[in-house]
């Protein structure tokens, strides 16, 4: 699992987004950020709740210039008859990527063995296409959709100023601290 700081994939993915099919492809992530939001599967009960999280906080992703695709090894149509029947999933406007090939779950290195299935994973990817974070957790624990905004607040904050890293709970407009041989043993 030694993915931090390495180019994505290629790819090629149906998705379903806006009452669309789409095609979706590596191509079309790079130049951008982009969260990659791997889940288990549609029609299930901590994934819905994750997923109309991100949804809430579409906007303000979308303000940082972020896409989001979430991913499942499902279909586009399953995504599709699921947004159009789960009030959750029927607020969701990013793209909903169909991996039933397992592709895109394999190129993240989050499919489980013998399964079928993603794991619960999250991944930031700049706009040259290296993966700057990622986070994995257990099938029972869900994600917290803000807090991912924060991280990604950071990692743009910390490509927009070399020199400079965000502490624990840094948030917008909070202090930074720049590494150097004087603040070792400082902090």
């Amino acid at each position: 699992m030694a993915l931090i700081n390495t180019e994505i994939k290629p790819f090629k993915a149906t998705a379903f987004k806006n009452g669309e099919f789409i095609e979706v492809s590596d191509s079309d992530v790079k130049g951008k950020w982009a969260i990659f939001f791997f889940y288990p599967a549609d029609f299930t009960f901590v994934c819905p709740t994750e997923l109309e999280d991100l949804a809430n906080l579409y906007g303000d992703f979308q303000k940082l210039g972020v896409e989001i695709y979430s991913v499942s090894t499902d279909t586009h149509f399953s995504h599709k008859a699921w947004h159009d029947s789960s009030p959750a999933i029927g607020k969701i406007q990013y793209a909903m990527l169909g991996d039933q090939s397992g592709t895109i779950t394999n190129n993240f290195e989050v499919m489980r063995p013998g399964v079928g299935l993603a794991d619960r994973a999250t991944f930031l990817v700049d706009p040259d296409g290296i993966i700057q974070f990622m986070e994995i957790t257990s099938e029972g624990v869900g994600r917290n959709a803000s807090e991912l905004l924060r991280k990604t607040k950071a990692a743009q904050y910390v490509r927009a100023n070399p020199g400079e890293v965000c502490p624990a709970k840094w948030e917008e407009g909070e202090t930074t601290l720049a590494p150097s041989l004087d603040l070792v043993g400082k902090i």
